[in-house]
């Protein structure tokens, strides 16, 4: 958990941290879903690296400092495709 707050988080928090993963050009993060809990927020979904996850965490934690977080992203590895696949 980070953040500092105490204070509740409202839904309009809640939806400027989603509109923030989503529309930041370096990010453009849709696979992360943001729910209120108690004080913060729990950010939970699976992304390709921990550098990925930390990028994240980054960017939110200095744009809401206020705003407690609890983390549950995950690191998925996906495997390069072992051969081309043709379409109908």
């Amino acid at each position: 958990m980070t953040g500092e707050s105490g204070q509740p988080v409202n839904e309009y928090v809640e939806a400027a941290v989603q509109r923030l993963l989503t529309e930041h050009a370096q990010i453009a993060e849709q696979g992360i879903t943001i729910s209120r809990r108690d004080h913060g927020l729990l950010l939970c979904g699976e992304v390709a690296s921990p550098q990925r996850r930390d990028e994240i965490l980054r960017l939110v934690t200095e744009n809401f400092p206020d705003v407690a977080l609890s983390v549950d992203i995950g690191v998925i590895s996906a495997p390069e495709p072992t051969e081309a696949e043709e379409l109908p």
